[in-house]
């Protein structure tokens, strides 16, 4: 498979040029969508709802993302039935974040997809590019938690508040501290 735009590489976790035209443009509507978004606090939850549907790639039913929720793109994330994001979290969603049912985020986690190269000329030239991020169902994130690149979290799965998740996390495990490991 040919990637032939910005998009597509950095979706993809390819390197990428940031400064690409498209890739402004996508961003741009991303803080449209999440001014709208975040200054909806007062309206149903059915209409709340229907916005996230317009600014993530799918959201399913019964999800909750409490204002505000700031995201890269919005485009890359999938969230499962009856998610629940609560304030001020931010996902970095360059690549795939995909976030299983019934999984429940405390405030202030922050999920980055966003990568960026070790060595410095890749850097200096401004060349990014990113690994997805996948949690599992029935996960709880307390709040304050970090999700770093290409992460995995298993189903049923516990991350402490304030933990700094560097590596995959097994199903049914509790991870706590930083770097989070696994409890018990």
């Amino acid at each position: 498979m040919t990637m032939t735009t910005e998009w597509d590489r950095m979706s993809s976790g390819a390197p990428y040029d940031p400064a690409a035209a498209e890739l402004q443009a996508a961003l741009a509507r991303a803080a449209a969508w999440m001014a709208l978004y975040n200054a909806s606090d007062a309206l149903p939850p059915g209409e709340r709802e229907s916005m996230l549907r317009a600014g993530l790639a799918s959201v399913g039913p019964g999800c909750v993302v409490r204002p505000p929720f700031f995201v890269d793109y919005g485009a890359n994330i999938r969230l499962g039935e009856r998610v629940f994001l609560n304030f001020d979290c931010v996902i970095l969603d360059v690549c795939p974040v995909t976030i299983g049912d019934r999984t429940q985020i405390g405030p202030k986690v922050q999920i980055y997809a966003a990568d960026h190269p070790r060595d410095i000329e890749s850097r200096a030239a401004g060349i990014e590019f990113g690994r997805p991020v996948t949690i599992g169902a029935d996960v709880w994130i307390g709040g304050g938690a970090i999700l770093c690149p290409g992460v995995r979290v298993g189903d049923g799965a516990i991350i402490g508040a304030g933990s700094v998740v560097t590596r995959d996390v097994p199903p049914g495990a509790t991870v706590v501290g930083n770097p989070a490991r696994i409890r018990g």
